[in-house]
């Protein structure tokens, strides 16, 4: 499996940057994991939009799905997509539609997003819209997807993303606070993404998301071969956000930034 770095950004977005948007491709497969702000047009530089099978969403937070309302609207309005030939496109009659899997819920909030300025129902019309839970499967070509709740301010999954023939093993842990449940959900990952958000604990005593040096502790824990910190703001030094979670991971870790690539 390939995964390409699509955006890193916390809730507010790195200069030029996205927020969360990571794209898994596999023999000729093509699943985008978390769609927030900014990741539509990151996409396109990737990959054509049309060409992607599905997209998995891990909470229902803006940053991690705002961007379904620019691609809905791509895929509602594009030239490519309509029934009549426009420009030179030549018209379809199956126009592309990717499956979109989402937390309980999804359908109402999106509804209630879009319904603020437009048709509520574009973004449900616009994919094959699926709610998923944390006992679901999915299979999508040769990617298998399964899901794990960790504890965040709203109902939320980390996902383990693995190949059919049984070769890679990628574990993300979406927005989270320390948890037991991530530790035991990316044992043996290959590959772990783990939000390292703050650069201390939050003030109030309410937890929800992560330092660097937690995000060591969880993937030491997990036994993961390798650590990526995501979810992080280009106004956290890097290097010490790396050197933070080396000291409690005690292996190799990396700082996402937007095109990277990582074969697993």
């Amino acid at each position: 499996m390939q995964l390409t770095i699509l955006g890193k950004s916390p809730s507010w977005q790195d200069a030029g940057g996205a927020c969360s948007g990571y794209l898994i491709e596999e023999d000729g497969t093509a699943v985008l994991v978390d769609c927030g702000n900014g990741v539509f047009a990151k996409l396109r530089q990737r990959i054509d939009y049309v060409d992607i099978d599905a997209v998995v969403i891990s909470h229902l937070h803006a940053d991690h799905f705002l961007d379904l309302v620019p691609y809905s609207y791509a895929l509602t309005y594009a030239p490519r997509q309509q029934p009549v030939p426009v420009d030179r496109w030549p018209g379809t009659d199956n126009p592309a539609r990717p499956y979109l899997h989402a937390p309980p819920g999804a359908r109402a909030t999106f509804r209630r997003v879009v319904g603020a300025w437009g048709n509520e129902d574009l973004i449900e019309n616009a994919f094959h819209l699926q709610e998923y839970d944390g006992g679901s499967r999915l299979e999508i070509g040769p990617v298998r997807v399964k899901f794990q709740p960790v504890p965040h301010f709203t109902e939320t999954y980390a996902m383990c993303i693995s190949s059919r023939n049984g070769s890679g093993r990628i574990v993300y842990g979406a927005d989270c606070s320390p948890t037991d449940a991530l530790t035991e959900f990316g044992s043996q990952a290959e590959l772990m993404l783990v939000e390292a958000t703050l650069p201390r604990p939050e003030r109030t005593g309410i937890r929800g998301h992560l330092t660097p040096a937690e995000a060591g502790e969880q993937a030491r824990a997990a036994g993961a071969k390798r650590l990526l910190l995501v979810h992080i703001s280009d106004e956290l030094d890097a290097d010490w956000a790396r050197a933070e979670a080396a000291k409690t991971f005690g292996g190799q870790v990396d700082v996402a930034r937007e095109g990277d690539v990582y074969d697993v």
